[in-house]
Formats: C-alpha cells, sequence, structure tokens
C-alpha cells in the first residue's frame, strides 16, 4: 500500500465491507484488549534514519512500483498506490501521518488549521505557510481550495470524480483576513475535515472539467513539493522526479527519483542488477537477501565430485525454478551460476520490515447460499484460530504475530479497541451448535462433491470455467482451478514456494475494484493434521463453500494460509472447495461480483474510519434501475444500525465522542460476521545499504527531501538482517 497522508483515500477513492444485522449487540468496549499494548503500533518505521549532515547531496533512487500510474489524479477512479506516491512528492498535502497513523499539519504548506466556529455552522480556518508557492510562482490560495472544492463536490457531473466524501458538505470557501487565510464553511459538520486538500492541486487541474478529467493523466505542469514530474514513460516503464527549484523548504537531497515498474517476482533480480534500489519484497526474496548478507555454500565448487541430482535438489531449495532444476546439467551449472552472482550483488541490501497500515480479512458472502445465514458466518468465525493464522504469517518474519482485532482501526491508531469480542473466541462446540440451529446437521444423505458440481454457496456459469488467460494446470481433485478440500491429500499447495501476495499490487485501491492476497507464510507450512468432523448436510446438501483465491505469482503461501482456514473449517464439518482463478480477475470478476463464498484480500486502514469505511460498511440499497448498489460492501454484508454509527460519528465535532461511535460500530461489524479481520500485512522493502531514510514506512507518509545516500565515510546505516527462518 502507499502511505498517504489520509490513510487509504488517496489510495482507495471506495472501500467497501460489512455491518451487523437484527442482532442487538452491546457495546464491548475494548474487548479482550490492553489499552497500554495497542497505546503504540505493533512494529516501528524501519527505514536506516540518519541526519541531513551525514546524506550525500545529489544522487538518483530508483524505486520499483507495480505499474506506470495510469492517472497522475489521485481524485480519479483508476489512480493507484503509484499515483499517491507521486502525489506525495510533488504537491502540497494540509495534513500528513505520523508514526503513529494521526493526521498533522505539515508546516511546509501550513502555519495552522482549526475550528474557529461551530455555530451557526462549522468553519475551518487555513492559515497557509507565506512561502508556500506553486512551481509556476503562484501562491498557493484560497483560488486552489475553491476549485477543488467545485470539482469534487459531486454537484457538477462533468468532472469524472471517484468520490466526493467531505468536500459535498462544504457551504463555502472564502478568502480569510489576508491572501494566506482560508476560511471553509460547512454546511453541516464534518468530523473528518483534516482529511480534505491532501493533496491539494492548482487551479490548473481543478478549474474545468477538462484539465481535471484527461489534463493531469500523464502530466503535472504545476506541483508544490520538493519534487517536479519531469516526465511520464510509459515504453521504458519509468515516471522521473526531479527537484524543485522553488522548493522553499529543506533542500531535497536526491536530485532525482525514478519509479520504474518492475513485476513482483522479477524484484531480487532488479536489485541485484542495479535496475533499482529500493523494492517492496516477499518474504523469500527477503531471506533471500537476508542470506546473501552471510554469504553461502557453493555447490559448483568441486563441481566434478557433485551429482547432477545434489545440484538439482540444491536449486530447488533455494528457489530455482522447477525447469531450470531439471534443465542438463550445463544449463543447470550455469543457472546456478548465474543465481550464486545475483547473491553476491544482493549482500550490498537490507532488508527493512515493519507491519503496514492494511491487514488482511477472511470475506464471506452474505448475499445467498448457507452465510446468508448470520449463525454459518458465526460459525465460520467461531471455527478460526485467528491467532495461530497471524503466527503462520508473522511469527517466521520476526514480526508481532497479534490479530487485528477491529475493522476500522489498527494498534497504536486513537480509534483502535478489540471488539472481536463480539464474535467470541475460537471455540469448534459453540460453532457446531450455531450449525445445528441453522439446521446443518452431520449423517443423513449427503452428495459428495464431483468434479464440475457446483459448490453451495453463488458460482456463476462463468466461475465453473477455466477463466480466460489462465495458464495454471489442473489442479487435483476438481476442475481447472479447484479442488475440493478434504477430499483427499492432493491438495496440499506447500509445496508452491513462498512469494508472499503481491502486496500492493492487489490492495482495494480508490476507485477502481482492487483487493489484495495479504497472506505470506513460511516455505513448505502445511495444514494441520486433526481429524475432520463428518461432512454436514441441509435437504441433502452437503454445507461446501467456495473459497475463490487469486493463482498468479505472489499467491503461494496466501493459497497456504486458505488451506490453514480450510483445515480448522473441516474440524467444525464445513468443507470447502478452493478455486485458483487469475490474478486480472480475482478482484473483478469474483469479488466485485459476488461471485464467491470465501476469499482473502486486504484493506487498508484510515485515519478518517467515519468517511472512509462507511461504504465498505454500508447496508446494500436497491438502486434506480433494480439492482442493487453494495457501494464497495463487498461481503453484501449490512445494518441500519451501523450505517447510522457511522453517520453520527461524522457529524460530530467532539474526538472522544467519534472514537466511541467508532468502536460501537467495529462490535456490531464483529457480530454480523461478514469478514473476519485476521493479521497486519507484513511490510518488506529491499534497500541499498547506503540508502538511508527510506524502507518499510509503516504509518508514516515518507519525508522525499530527507531520503538519500549517506556520505562517503558516513556511518549510519544498518547492519544486514539475520536470514529469516
Amino acid at each position: 500500500m502507499s502511505h498517504d497522508g489520509v490513510g487509504p483515500r488517496a489510495v482507495m477513492r471506495s472501500v467497501a465491507f460489512l455491518a451487523a444485522g437484527a442482532l442487538a449487540v452491546p457495546f464491548l468496549a475494548g474487548c479482550g484488549s490492553d489499552e497500554e499494548e495497542v497505546a503504540k503500533p505493533l512494529a516501528g518505521q524501519d527505514i536506516a534514519p540518519v541526519g541531513r549532515d551525514r546524506i550525500a547531496d545529489g544522487g538518483t533512487l530508483k524505486w520499483a512500483v507495480d505499474a506506470v500510474p495510469e492517472t497522475l489524479n489521485t481524485f480519479q477512479a483508476d489512480a493507484d498506490a503509484g499515483t499517491n506516491r507521486i502525489a506525495q512528492a510533488v504537491l502540497p498535502s494540509m495534513f500528513r501521518l505520523d508514526a503513529t497513523g494521526r493526521p498533522v499539519p505539515d508546516p511546509a504548506y501550513l502555519e495552522s488549521a482549526k475550528v474557529i466556529e461551530t455555530e451557526p455552522r462549522q468553519v475551518v480556518l487555513y492559515k497557509l505557510n507565506q512561502q508556500a508557492v506553486w512551481s509556476d510562482g503562484r501562491e498557493i490560495g484560497a483560488a486552489d481550495f475553491v476549485a477543488q472544492w467545485r470539482a469534487l463536490s459531486g454537484k457538477d457531473s462533468a468532472y469524472w470524480t471517484a468520490r466526493n466524501a467531505g468536500y459535498d458538505r462544504i457551504d463555502k470557501i472564502e478568502r480569510g483576513a489576508s491572501d494566506l487565510q482560508v476560511r471553509v464553511t460547512f454546511s453541516r459538520p464534518y468530523a473528518d475535515w483534516k482529511s480534505l486538500f491532501s493533496p491539494l492541486y492548482p487551479k490548473d487541474v481543478t478549474g474545468t472539467p477538462d484539465a481535471f478529467n484527461d489534463g493531469a493523466r500523464r502530466k503535472l505542469k504545476v506541483t508544490a513539493g520538493p519534487f517536479t514530474v519531469d516526465k511520464v514513460d510509459t515504453a521504458q516503464k519509468d515516471v522521473v522526479l526531479t527537484r524543485n527549484p522553488r522548493w522553499w523548504g529543506r533542500p531535497a537531497k536526491l536530485s532525482q527519483i525514478e519509479l520504474h515498474a518492475v513485476p513482483r517476482d522479477k524484484r531480487a533480480a532488479a536489485l541485484a542488477d542495479g535496475s533499482v534500489d529500493l523494492a517492496d519484497i516477499d518474504p523469500a526474496d527477503a531471506r533471500r537477501i537476508g542470506l546473501a548478507a552471510h554469504g553461502g555454500a557453493n555447490p559448483l565448487r568441486g563441481s566434478g565430485k557433485t551429482s547432477v541430482k545434489k545440484l538439482r535438489s540444491w536449486a530447488l531449495a533455494h528457489g530455482l525454478n522447477s525447469d531450470e532444476a531439471e534443465s542438463d546439467q550445463t544449463e543447470l551449472r550455469k543457472a546456478i551460476a548465474g543465481y550464486l552472482d545475483e547473491q553476491q550483488a544482493l549482500s550490498g541490501f537490507d532488508v527493512r520490515k515493519s507491519l503496514e497500515p492494511a491487514y488482511t480479512q477472511l470475506a464471506l458472502n452474505g448475499s445467498e447460499g448457507p452465510l446468508a445465514d448470520e449463525r454459518v458466518r458465526r460459525a465460520v468465525a467461531r471455527a478460526l484460530d485467528r491467532t495461530a493464522l497471524a503466527k503462520l504469517v508473522l511469527t517466521p518474519l520476526g514480526l508481532p504475530a497479534i490479530p487485528v482485532g477491529s475493522h476500522l482501526a489498527l494498534s497504536g491508531q486513537p480509534d483502535y479497541a478489540d471488539g472481536s469480542g463480539a464474535i467470541g473466541v475460537m471455540d469448534t462446540k459453540e460453532a457446531a451448535a450455531l450449525l445445528a440451529d441453522a439446521g446443518w446437521v452431520s449423517g443423513g444423505p449427503v452428495k459428495e462433491p464431483k468434479k464440475g458440481d457446483k459448490a453451495a454457496g453463488p458460482e456463476s456459469d462463468k466461475g465453473d470455467k477455466k477463466d480466460k488467460g489462465d495458464k495454471e494446470k489442473p489442479s487435483d481433485g476438481g476442475r481447472d482451478g479447484q479442488y475440493i478440500v478434504g477430499e483427499d491429500d492432493k491438495g496440499d499447495d506447500s509445496k508452491g514456494g513462498d512469494r508472499g501476495d503481491g502486496a500492493d499490487r492487489h490492495l482495494a485501491q480508490e476507485g477502481r475494484h482492487g483487493g489484495a492476497a495479504g497472506a505470506y507464510a513460511p516455505q513448505g507450512t502445511a495444514a494441520p493434521g486433526a481429524a475432520p468432523a463428518a461432512p454436514l448436510a441441509k435437504d441433502g446438501k452437503a454445507l461446501t463453500l467456495r473459497f475463490v483465491l487469486p493463482s498468479g505469482p505472489g499467491s503461494e503461501t496466501l493459497n497456504t494460509v486458505a488451506e490453514r482456514i480450510s483445515a480448522m473449517l473441516e474440524q467444525v464439518g464445513i468443507r470447502t472447495t478452493i478455486s485458483k482463478v487469475p490474478d486480472d480477475s480475482f478482484f473483478k470478476d469474483h469479488i466485485a461480483s459476488g461471485d464467491y463464498d470465501l476469499a482473502l484480500y486486504s484493506w487498508p486502514s484510515s485515519a478518517f474510519p467515519a468517511t472512509d469505511a462507511r461504504p465498505v460498511y454500508a447496508k446494500p440499497a436497491p438502486a434506480a434501475d433494480g439492482s442493487v448498489n453494495v457501494e464497495q460492501n463487498y461481503t453484501r454484508v449490512g445494518t441500519d444500525q451501523v450505517d447510522q454509527l457511522f453517520d453520527q460519528a461524522a457529524a460530530t465535532l467532539d474526538e472522544g465522542e467519534e472514537r466511541d461511535l467508532i468502536r460501537k460500530a467495529d462490535t456490531r461489524i464483529w457480530a454480523a460476521a461478514g469478514s473476519i479481520p485476521l493479521y497486519q500485512r507484513p511490510q518488506l522493502v529491499g534497500a541499498r545499504r547506503d540508502l538511508v531514510n527510506a524502507g518499510a514506512f509503516g504509518f508514516q507518509t515518507p519525508v522525499f527531501e530527507d531520503m538519500g545516500y549517506l556520505k562517503k565515510g558516513a556511518k549510519g546505516a544498518p547492519s544486514p538482517i539475520s536470514p529469516t527462518k
């Protein structure tokens, strides 16, 4: 995920989830949570912090991104993490996030910003930094605020905006006592006013629909950050940022930043060959970099005595693919030599690690089928050992393995409280009782799943077929991309290596359907071997849920986590049909369209949950054309009660009251069991050892002007991490 100053808003113009239904749930404040334990983030930043006096002047940072952004306008539907990263470096943000995920004013742009009136209406007064100017020399001022408000207010449909939250509550914007003051008057109270105007675009971009819709997609002529956009080169897959000569703050240490698109499975090679200096990586590459720092055995030394069988075994154990390992002896030795050369180059890199401001959750589609029954959803939740899943993912990486206790905040954020007590701890007996109450019992006629059978839950015709472009080999026990968990022992996907989850490559992004498979697990981890319960049936049909997962690079350990969950569900008689689909169709064709029962993907946290989380959990409502508008609530579980709590939280200017309302909403979301938060996503970054003030940023917005390379002879870079076991 990118680390926007206002949380997921500029990475995710739309997010979605669920709420609690008819079940009356009392407010369970801080269930199972220790206030001191959540007083700070579970993991801090890891950026090799160094004072500016030890950083060389100049240099180019080559930074891997998933793709060249389709647009440089963060308020458009196809904005992504790359869009956001560029905006952070080149545009003003009135507020940025600190290390605990709290919004703080950015002194480069603001002297102050506060609510100065509440009656008869809320008025916020912004006092701008008198040195703040756009790159064309014009002062940043009220005209820019007004143009952005009008573009994002939702009143003019000619502007192709992804969302209008907050801007639609503004009544007027006017100049204050001087050109450096901006008065914003709201038509109704808005608690999350700090989320607005971050980023702020120049009026040249937001002033007309044409400029907004098309003018800022591939270029930003006017900027106001430590860097400017020099060029966007789609052919070379590069975005080049250069120092802003009109920047009034601390001068940027780097002369240039190149954002270069590199696929996840190519990043270790890109680091080794110098194509990039900084890259988000998966656990397998993190281990590889750790091992490179400590050297390792060379199987080619004395190669005349080393059998081909041993070389192949060594190659597979070190992550070379099966095609390379099975090649003839000459090609095999060549592949191993290339690997060892890369290892030598990787010895000059560190792995910097923290926890991402995002969590992975198990989504349960409550629109139809068995999971439409709240008792079945709650039974699934009670069958899960969330602590074991967190340990599976995070312990091998040396990160705190504590399950996420809130849908709406993460540990360290002020809104965080563990609301999982509303659903209860793992209890297979209670899960079985809930299933029995819903009519699912063992014994009786059960039709065993066979090839081509549909699962008990939603599955469109297209889901029965191999998705176009899916080149994965047929899985054992079922049709292409699918097998039945519990039918045999051939479904173990743990041999597939450990490539992480694709991280922010699939993370749900603003204004576009996206989702992230956020699981990481040690290579070869197998599901537990406890004897499963007898299958359950109702009306002669077995209780089998379709578990949809992405199949592309980076999904192997996600599959391992899914298998662990499936094994847990087997203990209460719930079978799962794992269905693997291509990455490019996972979210669009399955999650967003409701063609799944269970799925794993991730959501970013927000500093402004009253605004950002509402569409994630909003109750689906009938649309004018007769369809159902789910907003971004892809589990299709929601209630009026939760919607009201979000509305109340967004309308209060009392921070304590807002926090209480958010926590009440979370307990009701837990009780509905439409999604089950599992663990905070690990953040692993490969970084050149002499690169400082960059890496795993955690909650905090990156400070681009302080990034750079150590002066020759200067000390301060971290020592290499130990290999991850």
